[in-house]
């Protein structure tokens, strides 16, 4: 991979071109996918509903656990205008997942 700043704009590009439709559609397709040369492996999607919409990175390595350092990296270069929280995941799952939702509270079904 040339340089992670082109990357994460390609990812970022074609996660808004094709943002999944949720509850439904969870198909990711491989344009949504890198790979860095030491074998960090990255995924970005946008995943809108008509009320809300999520940003979510998925870091993966078969090796070990993504560190902290190399998952902010691409954070900070993905995530636009919310800020990520890190999911749960198993012990000894070798996979971190980051989200981030954003809300339009005009759109919400009002509370009873």
């Amino acid at each position: 991979m040339a340089d992670i700043d082109q990357e994460a704009a390609r990812l970022r590009a074609a996660a808004e071109a094709k943002p999944l439709r949720l509850p439904i559609n969870r198909k990711v397709d491989e344009s949504h996918h890198a790979v860095t040369p030491d074998g960090l492996s990255v995924w970005y999607t946008v995943q809108v509903s008509p009320h809300s919409r999520i940003q979510e990175v998925v870091f993966e390595r078969a090796d070990r656990l993504p560190t902290d350092e190399e998952c902010r990296r691409w954070l900070d270069l993905l995530i636009v205008g919310a800020r990520a929280s890190e999911a749960g995941s198993f012990p000894g799952a070798m996979t971190r997942r980051f989200e981030a939702f954003e809300r339009n509270p005009e759109l919400e079904a009002p509370i009873a």
